[in-house]
């Protein structure tokens, strides 16, 4: 098996509910190693080029549902004017697969009660949103593209 990089955020409605402690329990629960940890103050180019494969496609055709996930990694909707993210990045042999496991699947009504979304995430049916908590990258190429985007080569142990 090949070793594998992975990237995790604990987005803003996770960070203002304060469940990073929490979820990265649950991640760390997969043995994968941790090896690139910072909290981010997230900008729009920042959230555009984390998004930027979503726009115009699947539910994202609808260019206001695209704003609207553009808005909510940014933390516009949970009033963190710091607009504070928790990246991590693990390591570790299947670590895409390890994690989204332990992620579970991004509609919380669909996770594993033992999964950090189930367990923790919620539908706000006011604004129709989900508040996943955490985001974890699809593959093993949507994982080095995300990690690029988030940390410099020399913020990750090597």
């Amino acid at each position: 098996m090949a070793i594998e990089r992975t990237l995790v955020l604990i987005k803003p409605d996770g960070m203002q509910r304060h469940l990073a402690g929490l979820s990265i329990d649950r991640l760390e629960n997969t043995h994968l190693e941790l090896i690139g940890v910072k909290i981010v103050s997230v900008t729009d180019k920042l959230a555009r080029e984390h998004y930027a494969l979503l726009e115009g496609k699947g539910p994202f055709v609808d260019k206001t549902l695209y704003e609207r996930l553009i808005n909510f990694i940014k933390g516009e909707y949970h009033g963190d004017p710091k607009r504070r993210v928790l990246a991590l990045v693990y390591q570790g042999e299947n670590a895409v697969q390890g994690i989204r496991k332990a992620v579970g699947a991004t509609n919380p009504e669909d996770a594993s009660p033992d999964s950090i979304r189930g367990a923790f995430g919620r539908i706000c049916r006011k604004h129709g949103y989900y508040e996943n908590v955490a985001h974890a990258s699809g593959n093993v190429e949507e994982a080095e593209r995300e990690i690029a985007i988030w940390f410099k080569p020399e913020e990750i142990l090597k």
